[in-house]
């Protein structure tokens, strides 16, 4: 069993699903910019303000925003979430493909010095 694979903590699962939508990461950008009622979140990505708090509830749910209700207005920042446990993940994978291309390379490498010795005239 590969461990990476199979112990994913959810909060993983859940960040990765709201990050899977082009959308939600424009979302997440515009955040990181200002705060944002999510009348104006939808305006700036022209749709209905329905689909719009679909997105930031998705995105609510992971931690990645926050909401409060100030008024009539529903205002978006960004969450306390850093990614963090995210990050480490990609990095597990990115040490697992490192090694896999690096051990690629030593195999083409050998198979063209063998072609090389090959094709030296005796």
């Amino acid at each position: 069993m590969n461990y990476m694979v199979h112990h994913v903590p959810p909060r993983v699962d859940a960040s990765f699903a709201a990050l899977s939508d082009p959308t939600r990461r424009g979302v997440l950008e515009q955040l990181a910019r200002s705060d944002l009622s999510i009348s104006d979140l939808a305006d700036h990505f022209e749709m209905t303000l329905t689909g719009m708090k679909k997105h930031v509830s998705v995105l609510e749910r992971a931690g990645l925003v926050a909401t409060e209700k100030i008024g009539r207005v529903r205002k978006c920042r960004l969450g306390r979430l850093k990614l963090e446990e995210e990050a480490r993940w990609i990095a597990r994978y990115n040490q697992l493909w490192a090694e896999r291309f690096e051990a690629l390379d030593r195999i083409v490498e050998e198979l063209i010095a063998g072609e090389a010795e090959h094709e030296q005239p005796k």
